[in-house]
């Protein structure tokens, strides 16, 4: 019984492989799901920036390579690369809150904030002997990490879009 279960798996598992394989493809439209959207001059994060799209603008994929995406589009009419992770499949309804999420790697202490930290917090100053009661510890060490560390981690650890 379990073998004709596993063969009835197989061609379901075949079915599904193009799918996992690749989330876009050549002449595809893709969505920019930022406020704003830089179009790289090239594959790659150390590109130069070679034009800007709003959030929600199509974006017509002319090529492929890895994560990164040649795209197009028409307002404003520009072109250039992106990192697949910046766009989706299909067109966001609602902007990330501007509140709520980070325009920058070191802004994320806005999207951390509006989780509930309390329990984490009070065992991490518990380990290291700080004051639970006050978060002045907490602010002073966030506002310690400075953007270009951030993006050193980044880039070290091949993490977000500096993926190769």
């Amino acid at each position: 019984m379990k073998t004709s279960a596993f063969i009835l798996l197989i061609p379901l598992l075949l079915a599904a492989a193009p799918a996992a394989r690749a989330a876009f493809a050549k002449g595809d439209t893709a969505y920019a799901k930022r406020l704003e959207t830089l179009l790289l001059t090239g594959p790659g994060p150390f590109a130069g920036a070679g034009g800007k799209v709003a959030f929600g603008a199509p974006l017509k994929i002319e090529e492929m390579r890895g994560s990164w995406l040649r795209v197009s589009a028409k307002k404003p009419k520009t072109a250039g690369w992106v990192y697949a992770g910046n766009v989706a499949g299909e067109k966001p309804s609602i902007p990330p809150a501007s509140g709520m999420t980070a325009d920058t790697a070191s802004g994320t202490a806005v999207a951390a904030a509006a989780r509930p930290l309390t329990r984490i917090a009070g065992d991490y100053a518990e380990k290291r002997s700080l004051d639970p009661g006050g978060d002045e510890w907490l602010t002073a060490f966030a506002a310690a990490i400075v953007e270009e560390d951030i993006i050193i981690w980044l880039i070290e650890n091949k993490k977000g879009e500096y993926q190769q």
